[in-house]
Parts: C-alpha cells; structure tokens; sequence
C-alpha cells in the first residue's frame, strides 16, 4: 500500500451524513468504551424481554463470559413475534428469486406462520429443546424457514454449506449428534441442479445418530427416500401436525441458538457456539447501526445463509430490525453477467452487502453489463469476507454506487458473530480499509509478547475486551476454545483473531491476512490440515502440504505440494486425478488450482513443515533464513 493510496480519502456526501441514524462516531466510541455495560444495556433496551438481566457481564470466569445473566427471552421473540402485533405485521420480511426465475415473497405475517408450520413438524418428530437439528440445504425460503423453526422450539440448528462433500457433512453431523436432518432434493446453480439429498443419502450410510430426515422439493428430480426415515416436507406440511399456531420457547439469555463449523488450522472444524440473548442484541445493533436502517430499505446480503454472514446478515439482524431481505438462490452471472443488477433494478434494492470475490467476478464484464439496468437506488454498499483490494473498492464505488453510496467494509469473524471493524456512514472512508471498531468494541496491533507496534507496522490483531456477540465456547471443547482463542496473550486476557493489520496513522485499521494456517478461497475459510488430510487419503499420497497464493479472482487460490509414494510415476492425470479427489473430499471450494510434485517437504527438525517455504518458492521469493530445516 503506497502512502498516496493511504492518504486517498472519500468524505460521505451531506445528504448522506443528514440522514445518519448515527451522526457522530468519536464521542459515542469513547462513551462506549469508558461504559462499555451501559452502552449495550441500552441496546438491549429497544429489544424486548420475557425478563430483564440481572447483570449485563458476568466476567468472573474469563474467556468464558456471559451477556445478560438472568435475561428470559428468544430470538425469536424479537426477529418474528413483537412484528405481529404492530404495523410491520403486513410489510414484505422478505422476497425470494430463484435461479429459475421462481419468485416467492412473504410478510412479516407470512413468515410466521411458515416458521410455526415447520416448528410444529419438528416438534411431531420428537424435536425438543436444547438438541441440535443440522441443516443441509440450498439458498430457498425453506432454509430460513428451518433456521427460525429450530430457534422456535428451543433447539439450536446446526447450517452446513450446501458446497460441503458427504465426508464433511458426515464430520459436521456426528459431532453435533444430530438426530434429524433437514435438507432438499437440491438445487439450482448454473443451470443445473444439485444432487443435495444424495450427498445427505451417501453421508448417512456411515452415521448411526440420525433417525429422521426431512426433505423439501425444489428441483423436482427423483432421490431415494428410505422408508421410516426420509420424509418429505410438502407431505408432512398438508397433515394435522403442521400446525400455524405454535408457541416460541422461553430460552435463557445464555442457552445455546446455533452451532457454526469454522476450519482451524489443526484438528477437526471448530463447531462455535452462539447464544440468544448477547447474540440477538450485537447482531441487530451492528446492522442497524453500520446500514443505516431505514424502514423503506430493501436489503440484499448476497451471502449464503449456511456461513455466519447470512446467520447475521440475512436473517437474525435484518429480521430482528424489521427488514424487507431480498435472497437469491443462484450465481452471480447466470445466465448472463447482468443477473445482479437486473434483481436490484427490478427490487428496489437499497443496500448491497456482497464479498471483494463477487466483485472482483464481476468487475471482468466491465461496466456495460452494470449500466444497462437502472441501479441508482443503492444507497449504501458492503463488503465481507476478505480484505478489499482499493482497486477492486474504486470500481464498487464508482460503476455500482455510482460515487455516492458509501462502501462498509466489515472485518468480522464467525467467532465474533457480527461486525468488529466496520465504518458507519458518516465514516471518510480509504480504499481497503475497515477505518475503525465499532462501538463498544476495543482493538489493537501488538507484537508476538503483546506490545503495541509503530503505526504502520504489521502486527497480531487482538480484541481486548469482551462484547455482546462473541462465541462463547467450541461446542463439548473448552479446552480448545481456549488454547485456539485465548492462550497466545492469556497474560493480557485478549482475544487473539489469527490475522495480522496494521494501524494507520489516523487510527484505521489495514487487515493484511491470515496469520495462522487457515486459507480464505473466496471469503471462505478451510484448514491447511484439512485440504492436507484429504489429499493424504488418496492412495498414491505419501505426505501433502498445502499454501494459500495470490489468485485474483478468488483472492487466494490453494496451492498443494504432494510426496508421493515410491514408485509412483508422476503425471499431468494424477494432478487432475488429486485435484478432484480433494474435492470429492472436501467440496468443490476446496479443489487446489495447482499440484506440485516434490521430493521432499521443507520441515523443521521437530517436523513441522515450513509452508512460508514453499510460499516463497511458489512465489519466486527469498526463502528467508532455513537454518532451522531438517535438510
């Protein structure tokens, strides 16, 4: 980052700073952090309660810290029931586009009953409060449906990414004992459907713990259905079960709502776990604050609701808020490069929160695609997942805000639950910056022992004080959620990210990448140990190690270096034969774009392998000092 790009600053329009909910950012950080227990009880506040807290942080057993001890409620209660009995009873919660151009909307009203329908199933299939239901589905109503319904009866959902293989499915399912399983014949993507009930089919044949398995039919296309446990939705919706009157559990403020896998850089995925009440009041905070929630908006997260952004941002905040979402279940340019702006023009979409990967996918059909439909009514713009290259902003601002809508920038975390630096949108903005923390929130850039750096210099990004939306544990894994989150500056007490920054000299924050071994591959985060793994069950694989280069579509593309075993020829096949094994393994999003065949593995004398080694090779850069190699 050159200092002329770092000094580059877009000051938000007067009309926009007028209209601010927020309309100054530094009293009110400084309010938050000097009353860090006020400040969210008064967030908390303009939710509503069965019963109100006893205390807002209880802090007397770190990192295991608890919001709103004491507090009665369920998300639920704000996200759909407190809609019913005012004016937003008949606004449109959210409308629905499929790849096949079917569209489906539903009121505040509607959604209701849907969600009571499907809670009332659940609830006939011995569904109870405190199990764990996992999710398999494509981008349809019905998987938010399913989301709200567990949330409903008190059973927390467990929402795997419908790009996941069986293998991972199967992982993600035995971990969370989950006894029923919801998922979809498949879906569409392309133009073609996804065969998701034979994913769940072929999973199953090696788990016990699944009794039930309800499917809801969007494709059409024929699937297996063993009898006593595969049942379809349409057919249990038409009985006597399915009621629409259903009552929302009263949950503790602390009792568990969902269960989200991340991959970490060791071990199996870290399946985090979120709760109602801090969850609830952090969630819609964020994005009332940060978009500027007007009650005309329209708001697009163009996320898939099996990753936290779409669990934050499509459907708990948005609804909890009293949003109009839009949702879309296919790809992006599909069936041609327009699809997006075509839907916001014909919408009325007001907000935009997309990943720097669908930008930059977009941005190679050059403007004449964006500027055939009239898109003029976005009024703000968002980016997650990754940090935004200032080119890749530029264009989003320019050619698809037409340099008037501000662009939010989040760096957040499925750990964190929802944004931690974020501007508002009064906030001047710098091209590939997330600018500042967000309320409440305290950050820093420290060295490896936990001293602050010189502005501009790299460092470990740690979050210095507990908030509302945090995970508060790794589900059955204290342990590990301690020593993965908290034991690099357990003297300070700090929340470690994994991601290395740097602080400007006007205090914003510059998000550089991942500090541990964890790849992002279009905004999505996948384990070193995992892609290795998969790549180590194939039989021809001695040894596999895995980096992450720069790739500028996907942001980083994986890049495998493999050791096969004796007397194995190498070839061109075998590296189209790896590539899709990986990806039979893991899901398509985990397919390396390069095998390399070695002899060797740059290891240390302990045995761990050297990956900034085989970077700096891939790379073409020095290899730095290797007095610690094994060879």
């Amino acid at each position: 980052m050159s200092e002329n790009e770092e000094n580059l600053i877009f000051n938000p329009s007067q009309q926009v700073i007028d209209g601010a909910i927020v309309k100054e950012y530094d009293q009110l950080y400084k309010y938050s952090i000097e009353n860090r227990e006020a400040f969210w009880a008064e967030q908390a506040e303009m939710l509503g309660w069965y019963k109100k807290w006893d205390k807002v942080l209880d802090s007397s057993n770190p990192p295991f810290y608890k919001w709103f001890v004491g507090a009665k409620t369920n998300i639920i209660h704000n996200a759909i029931d407190r809609h019913q009995t005012t004016a937003n009873r008949n606004k449109l919660a959210f409308l629905w586009e499929g790849e096949d151009g079917l569209v489906r909307t539903f009121s505040y009203h509607a959604l209701n009953r849907e969600v009571s329908q499907f809670a009332s199933v659940l609830k006939s299939m011995g569904v109870v409060k405190g199990d764990i239901v996992t999710i398999y589905m494509p981008q349809i109503p019905e998987l938010v449906f399913a989301m709200l319904a567990c949330a409903k009866i008190g059973a927390a959902h467990s929402v795997v990414y419908g790009g996941f293989s069986s293998e991972a499915l199967l992982e993600r399912i035995t971990d969370a004992k989950s006894r029923v399983v919801i998922t979809a014949d498949g879906g569409f993507r392309r133009g073609k459907a996804t065969q998701l009930k034979d994913i769940v089919n072929k999973a199953l044949e090696m788990c016990s713990v699944v009794e039930v398995v309800i499917t809801v039919r969007r494709t059409g296309e024929d699937v297996y259905m063993e009898n006593d446990r595969d049942y379809w939705y349409h057919d249990l919706k038409a009985l006597p079960i399915a009621s629409t009157k259903c009552e929302t559990e009263v949950m503790n403020s602390e009792d568990m709502l969902f269960l989200l896998y991340t991959s970490g850089s060791t071990g199996k995925p870290k399946g985090l776990v979120h709760t109602h009440g801090g969850y609830s009041v952090y969630t819609s905070t964020t994005h009332r604050m940060v978009f500027d929630i007007k009650p005309e908006d329209r708001f697009w997260c163009a996320a898939d609701p099996g990753w936290i952004t779409g669990h934050s941002y499509i459907v708990y905040g948005p609804l909890i808020n009293g949003s109009t979402i839009f949702l879309y279940e296919g790809a992006p340019n599909h069936p041609y490069p327009d699809r997006w702006w075509k839907m916001i023009d014909k919408y009325g979409i007001t907000i935009l929160y997309t990943s720097p990967t669908a930008i930059r996918g977009l941005m190679r059909y050059g403007e004449s695609w964006v500027n055939r439909h009239d898109i003029s009514g976005l009024r703000l713009l968002g980016s997650v997942g990754e940090p935004i290259s200032p080119e890749a902003w530029k264009w989003y601002h320019r050619v698809v805000g037409k340099g008037k809508a501000p662009i939010m920038d989040t760096w957040w975390q499925t750990e964190t639950g929802g944004f931690m630096i974020t501007p508002i949108p009064i906030t001047p903005l710098k091209p590939g910056s997330a600018t500042k923390p967000f309320f409440g929130n305290e950050l820093g850039v420290v060295d490896d022992e936990g001293n602050d750096v010189k502005t501009g210099e790299q460092g470990n990004l740690v979050i210095k004080a507990p908030w509302p939306g945090m995970t508060c544990c790794i589900n059955e894994d204290k342990e590990r959620y301690y020593d993965t989150y908290w034991k690099r500056f357990e003297k300070q007490g700090w929340y470690s990210a994994g991601d290395a920054a740097r602080i400007d000299k006007d205090g914003y924050y510059w998000i550089i990448g991942r500090t541990d071994d964890v790849i992002k591959v279009s905004g999505y985060r996948l384990g070193t140990a995992e892609v290795e793994s998969a790549l180590a069950t194939h039989h021809l694989v001695a040894e596999a190690a895995v980096i992450a280069v720069p790739h500028e579509l996907k942001g980083n593309a994986i890049h495998a270096f493999v050791v096969l075993r004796h007397g194995t020829e190498q070839s061109r096949v075998l590296e189209a034969e790896l590539k899709e094994h990986v990806g039979k393994v893991m899901g398509p999003i985990a397919k390396p774009e390069a095998v390399v065949f070695v002899d060797l593995l740059p290891k240390t004398r302990s045995g761990k392998i050297m990956r900034r080694v085989l970077k700096a090779r891939a790379l073409g850069l020095d290899e730095g000092d290797l007095s610690t190699l094994e060879e």
